[in-house]
């Protein structure tokens, strides 16, 4: 056994399945303790809130973009490469801050990393509602954009309290909690838009987070990272309340302290064992945000013009008459923007169902491949039924393989950098999501066509990079450390030989 290991005694230890305490074993670690304790009550609340962060920081905020922009357009009188900036500059603040939070998180702490970014976005929320002049607008909702980009640290925090076997299945269910905060941004927009207006919908919009905000007392900070800190009481401390919670036993005998490493070390990505996974990695959650925020913004484009191959003539025409011509969304819009937005429950269930049948790559690839040949049927003069057809089928499939992103990348990264390989990964998604608005809304007025190859060429090449990924995470336990071989990591208790015994690293030796 590794010298640097320091054991610590747990108190009150109680009998404990077979297959997690053999009695020859005298030590465990964190991953133990999580596999043994399982699923419970203490799970369910932590769903609820992260979700509520999901559904309010993330899913609200991202939804407001494609109901602001037009109306903007309108009242203000602004040129598309403006009404496209006001897109980007939000995924610009996001792609800024993706990897400082990351740092923030690996180096302070999930939960500090979590709550500033939840009470920065709600204050900036708020604020923007009181824009008087678009200069105004453009840096306050950058900087709500700024606050977003730690939401993703959510995730961190959740999967690291969650067990293998539960792990895929309800990271893939915070979807659930994304499309009822795009369905209930889009009926918020309904009953707010035509009689209070934009300002009270943005105001609106960034009040739920205040409720997270509250709820964020409740939140323990992950064993995970104060047993990599060094903080093994607090680590002990929160593994008990989650048992007593959960009204499972504590494992038996000593926990064992990793040793501690340098968290949140930009190198630790691009070490030979992580370099390509990395790599491709940004890859694929650049193209998730490229095309999601890409089919958002289009489906308001779509409708506005009745159907696909009407958009260049309605453009020809609108320029002849006035380059600053206008349309507000109508009943009808709406209607249809929430029918599409709908598409993420079945998308998630989707996903759900396969994800832990054939393997995360093969379930981001599987994603890619099918908004991708959704994307090339555009190209059909279709009426506006089937246009929103395939658009609901291209929304379930590109949502489910970004949830499936989600699940795969933090159980891909060792703790000491975890959320920073999530905060760069989402920082990689926030480029593309800032070039898309370009693409959707500026590039769709010279061809619709050209637009349509653009994103199915993306995610045909995304799909690729999918199955090159050398890694398939399906099946293993979170790692600890990073100074082992991937492979060599815990998948269960039981599964260890008799006499072996384990590392802090969870490598046998």
């Amino acid at each position: 056994v590794q010298t640097e290991l320091e054991p610590v005694e747990l108190e009150d230890g109680a009998a404990v399945p077979k297959e997690f305490a053999n009695p020859t074993d005298d030590t465990f670690m964190v991953e133990d303790a999580v596999e043994a304790i399982g699923f419970g009550k203490f799970q369910w609340k932590l769903s609820v809130i992260t979700g509520l962060a999901w559904a309010s920081n993330y899913a609200m905020e991202m939804m407001i973009l494609s109901i602001l922009a037009p109306q903007l357009h309108c009242e203000w009188r602004l040129p598309s490469w403006q009404v496209a900036l006001l897109t980007s500059v939000v995924f610009v603040g996001m792609m800024s801050s993706s990897t400082l939070w990351g740092n923030i998180s690996d180096q302070y702490g999930r939960k500090t990393g979590l709550k500033i970014s939840v009470l920065w976005t709600l204050y900036y929320g708020i604020l923007s509602g009181f824009a008087p002049v678009y200069s105004w607008i453009l840096v306050l909702r950058g900087l709500v954009g700024f606050g977003i980009g730690g939401v993703p640290q959510s995730v961190t925090l959740y999967a690291e309290f969650l067990p293998m076997k539960a792990r895929a299945k309800c990271i893939l269910l915070i979807e659930v909690f994304w499309a009822v905060g795009t369905v209930f941004e889009v009926l918020l927009a309904v009953l707010v838009m035509p009689t209070l207006g934009w300002r009270w919908l943005l105001v609106l919009s960034a009040l739920p987070l205040l409720l997270f905000a509250l709820l964020c007392f409740w939140l323990p900070e992950s064993a995970r990272y104060d047993v990599l800190s060094g903080n093994q009481d607090k680590a002990i401390a929160t593994l008990k309340r989650i048992a007593t919670e959960n009204g499972a036993p504590m494992p038996l005998g000593k926990l064992i302290i990793s040793r501690q490493e340098d968290r949140g070390k930009m190198r630790d990505l691009f070490t030979p064992h992580f370099r390509w996974t990395t790599l491709l990695l940004w890859f694929i959650w650049f193209s998730n945000a490229f095309s999601y925020y890409g089919l958002v913004l289009l489906t308001t484009e779509f409708f506005q013009a009745g159907d696909v191959c009407s958009i260049s003539s309605r453009r020809e025409e609108v320029k002849a008459k006035c380059s600053l011509t206008c349309e507000y969304l109508t009943e009808e819009d709406y209607t249809d923007l929430l029918w599409t937005t709908l598409s993420e429950f079945p998308g998630v269930l989707v996903t759900l169902w396969i994800i832990d049948r054939i393997g995360r790559k093969k379930t981001m690839a599987l994603s890619f491949l099918v908004f991708s040949f959704c994307s090339l049927l555009l190209f059909l003069c279709v009426g506006r039924n089937v246009l929103t057809v395939l658009l609901f089928i291209a929304r379930a499939f590109i949502s489910g393989g970004f949830q499936a992103a989600y699940v795969y990348t933090p159980e891909v990264y060792p703790t000491a950098t975890r959320a920073l390989g999530l905060g760069t990964c989402s920082g990689m998604a926030r480029v593309g999501a800032l070039i898309t608005p370009f693409i959707a809304q500026v590039m769709l007025e010279s061809s619709v066509y050209l637009t349509l190859v653009v994103y199915s060429g993306c995610c045909l090449l995304a799909a690729l990079a999918s199955c090159f990924l050398p890694i398939e995470t399906k099946g293993r336990g979170l790692q600890e450390s990073s100074h082992k071989e991937w492979g060599q990591e815990m998948v269960g208790r039981g599964s260890h030989s008799p006499g072996v015994t384990r590392s802090n690293s969870g490598s046998q030796e």
